[in-house]
């Protein structure tokens, strides 16, 4: 007899000055490396880290250079409550200054997401535990970019982030 499973949808929450990253990883010492990872990556970078244990103790393991934001992290690592999942609240910087930093760690399996954008974690659960199956990240397309659309994005990567010349 098959085992019953249920679904669920679950909301993220984050300070609006915030990008996240969430992820997959499979060895208790993720938060101390990802926490080395994050920390020689940027002297302005605040972060918090949290990462929900598997198997032993089955804790929410979390570090990080901000209290404020690790207690963010903690608090969504708590509602996903998937096995090795792990959760990293950003400020002071975007996920493409770490992330791959943090897909270098060994003990990373994947990145479900790293975004600014409202998140939802589409969550599995069956009697043995919690996975993640997916995620909805931010809003559906309303169209296709016009002209304009094109300089006002070429505009914000040169002139207002900086990240082209």
């Amino acid at each position: 007899m098959p085992e019953t499973t249920s679904w669920s949808l679950v909301q993220t929450e984050f300070p609006e000055d915030c990008n996240i990253i969430l992820g997959q990883s499979h060895f208790i010492k993720t938060v101390e490396d990802l926490f080395e990872a994050l920390v020689t990556s940027s002297p302005s970078l605040r972060f918090g880290i949290a990462f929900c244990e598997a198997s032993g103790d089955c804790l929410v393991r979390r570090e990080g250079n901000d209290e404020e934001l690790v207690a963010v992290a903690v608090e969504n690592a708590k509602k996903i409550a998937a096995g090795h999942s792990f959760f990293i609240v950003l400020r002071n910087g975007y996920p493409i200054n770490v992330l791959n930093r943090v897909k270098d760690c060994q003990e990373v399996c994947r990145i479900f997401a790293a975004t600014a954008n409202p998140l939802q974690v589409i969550i599995c659960e069956s009697s043995q535990g919690r996975g993640i199956a997916g995620v909805i990240d931010g809003f559906r397309p309303v169209g296709i970019e016009t002209d304009d659309d094109v300089e006002n994005r070429k505009q914000l990567l040169r002139s207002i982030i900086g990240y082209k010349r």
